[in-house]
């Protein structure tokens, strides 16, 4: 028995040894692991405009958003109340990277049709990626009846169509900021002095105050020829996002009334700092329709 626990006692040494040396062997052959950002921003708008996120393979999200008149209408008006609009859209994730969505907004009785391109994840590890990045395009159609139906009008002139860069990174838990380069471009444009082609470049950030609500904000600063005198304006929302359960309700203050990009980037004629404002929320809804 003696001499049993000496010869255990000398190879113990051995045994951790050769234990330690396979654990090393073991951690050398494992493979690194990607971790992805996740919830850059709570939904795909950021406030008016999109945001990277987009619905995951078999998700429908069904979106209604309003916009009431200018709060300094007056009483009257119920303080913009009486003028509402409505947007109504859907958008289908076809896989987890590609999107395609449908709206229809009353200024100009648009309908747009849109993708969503989901082409770099924010992550760390094996792959290190500091942005996300999301293509964004889509094309109109103005189906108003013609202003002068006895001249020649030609279907091509309704169209207009959008092409945008979404940049984003979630820098912590509670701050995520994205940059939106766009151009926009118009068959058809209201005035001869105006330009078929309008480039813009928006900003715009979510700061998290709880798991379930956030503050954001959003700009996009519109470039024009400083020789054309134009009536618009670049514009400015600021809102709150409050996630309620299987919905998103966001509400804001904006300068903008139009609710897709033709509207609220080329053509916005209303002032902030003239107190043009109006409110407006946007509801949206996620429904499964295969898959878990």
């Amino acid at each position: 028995m003696k001499y049993k626990i000496i010869l255990i006692l000398l190879l113990t040494p051995f045994c951790l040894f050769a234990q330690n040396e396979l654990l090393n062997d073991l951690d050398s052959i494992a493979e690194p692991i990607t971790n992805y950002e996740a919830a850059t921003f709570k939904t795909t708008r950021l406030i008016t405009g999109h945001s990277i996120e987009s619905m995951k393979a078999g998700q429908l999200e069904f979106r209604i958003s309003h916009r009431f008149g200018k709060l300094n209408s007056g009483a009257g008006q119920l303080f913009g109340i009486d003028q509402a609009i409505i947007y109504l859209g859907f958008q289908y994730g076809v896989t987890d990277w590609l999107e395609l969505g449908y709206g229809r907004t009353p200024d100009e009785k648009t309908y747009q049709g849109f993708t969503k391109l989901r082409l770099l994840r924010q992550s760390t590890g094996k792959t290190y990626m500091p942005v996300a990045l999301t293509y964004f395009g889509s094309m109109g159609i103005n189906s108003t009846a013609w202003d002068y139906p006895e001249r020649d009008n030609y279907f091509t002139n309704r169209l207009s169509f959008v092409h945008q860069l979404l940049i984003a990174r979630k820098f912590t838990e509670n701050l995520s900021i994205q940059i939106t380069p766009s151009y926009i471009h118009r068959n058809m444009v209201p005035t001869a002095l105006e330009s078929n082609d309008v480039y813009a470049c928006g900003i715009g950030g979510r700061y998290k105050v709880s798991n379930r609500t956030s503050f954001n904000a959003e700009y996009f600063y519109v470039i024009r020829p400083a020789n054309v005198p134009t009536v618009y304006s670049n514009p400015l929302s600021l809102g709150v996002d409050i996630e309620t359960g299987g919905h998103v309700f966001q509400i804001m203050v904006t300068n903008s009334r139009g609710m897709i990009e033709k509207h609220y980037i080329a053509e916005n004629a209303s002032d902030f700092k003239k107190g043009e404002i109006y409110l407006g929320f946007n509801i949206s809804r996620v429904f499964t329709i295969f898959g878990n």
